[in-house]
């Protein structure tokens, strides 16, 4: 046979990425996993929701004011040039992600990862509206009727007022609760919210990314989209706990009455509960895939058949390949997790370390390159520079500019103190003046200290005098 005739024999899996041809109507189960899945969501939906809200000396406590690049977290503020801490803080989410898909595999993503968040929210909509999943499979199918369309103008309604509120919580975060939700406009009689272009346009960009997300593409973000799904294979080990189905104890499987154990048969009575409640619509008896998403929901509704039937628990468990396959004991102290750990603390030490030696307080000082110096009416050697000041704290601050002594330079101010609001920064014009009879020729360091009036705050920064005869 050709190898033409060959590859005419190989199945190809053909992707369909239209969800709404095959929509995923997960049952809703309870038990142990469940209940910890639940609790962490919705407490962490409504972290995301509150946050907004809380106040930290008289200002929204945390606020990426991108438009002014100001970055407000409690009492600290960033600014533009304090990018590095972002990056850093970016770098340790995601060392600490890798870190636990070592140990315990994909639990982000089913327990609290956004899109299942919101998505296992928008499917508890349907449920509350429609019914469980065989009502709402049979509701699918059904013909077009006046208590279908009203079913669906229900839902729908109700995920599209879920989506803008997410739109405006995430906005708030950037514009301000202040901006957002305290400025109206009249338009004819009617109140209408008075936001810039930015605000409104991304407003729209997050009610559709949400409602289509949770609401349309929702498992197929996870299973063809996602790519942590993709990679997390080649951060898997023996000794990662994944879920797992017990195939040894489980096979054959098949249907029997209740209160019998046929001896030909395994432990698993072909009742697919764990297809039912997995919100992927994956069979986990199949093994291990890249669809699963760990929310153990296959493990409290296989646990919940093996009591009905009086078989023990856990054909469906949490578990790791060293000790299914190869019956040994798992190795939780392991080389990578060991270098990730130590990674972290570096990480997060050198970040601790940082934001205590920060002084919210920045001084930068340029020279006039258009003329390096001159001579005065009195003969003095006259250096010009800017200093610009910043105010990173969160309160207003009068500052002063002082000249570390040294012998034959004095400084002149154009300003006696500089009096800055929180997060402003300002430009002051300096002059340096040097004796020639004592100076050096050539470059001379000097150093700047800015002090703040309560002595809290005090920064220095070096430059050089530059004599006429350099």
């Amino acid at each position: 046979m050709s190898a033409q005739q060959q590859s005419n024999k190989i199945p190809v899996q053909q992707v369909d990425l239209d969800a709404t041809k095959h929509r995923v109507h997960p049952r809703f189960v309870t038990g142990f996993y469940q209940n910890i899945r639940v609790i962490t969501m919705y407490a962490l939906l409504a972290a995301f929701l509150i946050l907004p809200w809380l106040r930290y000396n008289g200002r929204q406590a945390i606020w990426f004011d991108v438009p002014s690049q100001h970055y407000y977290i409690f009492g600290l503020t960033f600014l533009t040039q304090d990018f590095y801490f972002i990056a850093a803080f970016a770098i340790i989410a995601a060392f600490t992600l890798f870190m636990v898909t070592v140990y315990a595999g994909r639990v982000w993503c089913g327990y609290a990862c956004p899109q299942t968040i919101w998505t296992h929210l928008y499917q508890y909509v349907e449920k509350w509206v429609i019914g469980d999943r065989n009502k709402r499979m049979k509701f699918d199918k059904s013909p077009m009727s006046a208590s279908k369309v009203f079913k669906r103008t229900v839902v729908y309604a109700i995920w599209f007022v879920l989506s803008v509120i997410t739109a405006a919580t995430f906005v708030s975060y950037v514009a301000g609760t202040d901006s957002l939700y305290h400025s109206w406009q009249t338009v004819g009689l009617i109140p209408f919210p008075d936001w810039p272009t930015w605000v409104w346009i991304s407003m729209f960009i997050f009610t559709f990314a949400t409602y289509a997300n949770a609401g349309y593409m929702r498992e197929q973000m996870c299973v063809q989209i996602c790519p942590y799904g993709r990679f997390q294979s080649v951060m898997f080990d023996k000794d990662t706990l994944i879920v797992s189905y017990d195939y040894e104890r489980g096979e054959p499987r098949g249907a029997r009455k209740k209160g019998t154990n046929p001896e030909e048969l395994g432990d698993c009575i072909e009742c697919t509960m764990c297809v039912q409640v997995c919100p992927t619509g994956i069979d986990i008896r199949d093994g291990l895939q890249v669809a699963c998403i760990q929310c153990a929901a296959c493990i409290d509704a296989c646990n919940e058949i093996m009591d009905k039937v009086g078989y023990p628990r856990g054909l469906i468990r949490y578990t790791t390949e060293r000790q299914l396959v190869e019956k040994e004991p798992s190795r939780v102290f392991r080389p990578r997790l060991f270098a990730y750990l130590a990674l972290l603390a570096v990480l997060c030490g050198g970040v601790i370390y940082a934001l205590t030696d920060r002084v919210p307080l920045e001084i930068d000082i340029r020279r006039d390159r258009n003329q390096l110096s001159s001579i005065n009416t009195q003969g003095m050697i006259e250096n010009s520079y800017i200093v610009k000041l910043t105010n990173k704290t969160q309160e207003p601050h009068n500052y002063k500019i002082t000249l570390a002594p040294q012998e034959g330079l004095s400084l002149e101010l154009r300003f006696n103190d500089v009096p800055l609001e929180a997060g402003e920064s300002f430009d002051m014009p300096v002059s340096i003046y040097g004796d020639p009879d004592v100076i050096e020729f050539g470059q001379t360091p000097v150093t700047l200290n800015v002090t703040s009036e309560d002595g809290k705050y005090k920064v220095s920064k070096q430059n050089v005098f530059t004599t006429q005869g350099q």
